[in-house]
């Protein structure tokens, strides 16, 4: 007897001599021992064992192995079977055996992946979630017949996304299968990344950035949320492609470079003034620098305006040195 299945064996042998009265009468025609039988039902015959078996071929004789499992029945055993019902047979040796091979498959992940989202969504968790189940073994099904994935309970922690439920196998003529299944829910929003690396300085374009699905715990307050608060900015520093960009990545990008001439403007009812200057730092839109005005070495602060173009606001005094000295725009 095989090791692995003599519970199953024996359990077969004894479901055969309890199957009917003994039989005394004339033996049937000759039969002959299958070597072994695929089997496409749940149950075990007497012609799953013997060609010819005889007026009972169709007699049952007690359950097959579970989907994708075995049975081997040895000599003893069918040599019993044999004289329970009448079959003509006798074991010609101690080596003769059947095995009895009963098909499966495995139930496909998807459809118990499926199954269970849903589930999962009745009880409040996101639909869209990214569903994570450690450790999960498909269950061997029947090859024949309409297979069923149920979920019987769950329970949801929706502050941590963790979960337990019970999954229910059901099969025609097999017993239900129950499993217990434990995991987490991750909720996943939609964020702008880098799609290829940058130089640091680099002002980024919309192609520069895709969107693509992250977990929501990768969030942080100053994580950019939308393509449309990136472009135009400029990297400030390294920042791997694919990750989420925050804040402080990025930095609008520098209009004025230190040492770098710019055009100073100060405009003023029915006045425009409009003079040369070097920028003493650097400045993006809006940020307020400091300027010398070469001619008379004042040093003034003014806010940039465009590329190399700032604006000096009327009455404002110069932070050092002499007065403002520009002229009259035409």
């Amino acid at each position: 007897m095989n090791p692995l299945q003599p519970a199953l064996a024996a359990g077969l042998l004894i479901n055969g001599l309890l199957a009917g009265p003994l039989l005394t009468g004339a033996a049937a025609a000759a039969a002959t021992l299958r070597s072994a039988t695929t089997l496409e039902t749940p149950l075990v015959r007497l012609s799953d064992l013997f060609d010819d078996a005889g007026p009972r071929a169709d007699r049952v004789l007690g359950p097959g192995p579970a989907p994708g499992g075995r049975i081997v029945v040895e000599a003893s055993q069918l040599a019993a079977i044999a004289r329970q019902f009448g079959v003509d047979w006798r074991p010609a040796s101690t080596a003769d055996r059947i095995v009895l091979d009963r098909p499966g498959r495995l139930l496909p992940r998807e459809e118990v992946m499926t199954t269970l989202r849903a589930a999962l969504a009745g009880v409040g968790a996101p639909a869209d979630g990214e569903l994570e189940v450690p450790g999960f073994a498909a269950p061997t099904v029947p090859v024949e017949g309409h297979t069923e994935a149920a979920i019987e309970q769950v329970d949801y922690d929706a502050a941590s996304g963790r979960f337990t439920a019970m999954l229910a196998v059901i099969c025609p003529g097999m017993p239900i299968q129950r499993m217990r299944l434990s995991g987490q829910m991750q909720e996943m929003v939609d964020l702008p990344v880098l799609a290829h690396r940058l130089p640091v300085g680099s002002v980024l374009q919309s192609g520069d950035l895709q969107m693509v699905r992250l977990r929501a715990g990768m969030l942080r307050d100053e994580t950019v949320r939308h393509v449309a608060d990136a472009v135009g900015l400029s990297l400030r520093r390294p920042t791997v492609a694919g990750q989420p960009l925050t804040t402080a990545d990025l930095v609008r990008p520098a209009l004025v470079q230190k040492g770098a001439r710019v055009a100073m403007e100060l405009y003023a009812p029915g006045l425009a003034l409009i003079g040369q200057g070097v920028a003493q730092e650097a400045g993006s839109l809006g940020d307020r620098i400091r300027v010398v005005n070469p001619t008379s070495r004042a040093v003034l602060e003014a806010e940039v305006t465009g590329p190399d173009r700032v604006r000096i606001t009327p009455g404002s005094a110069p932070v050092q040195g002499g007065g403002i000295n520009l002229v009259a725009a035409r």
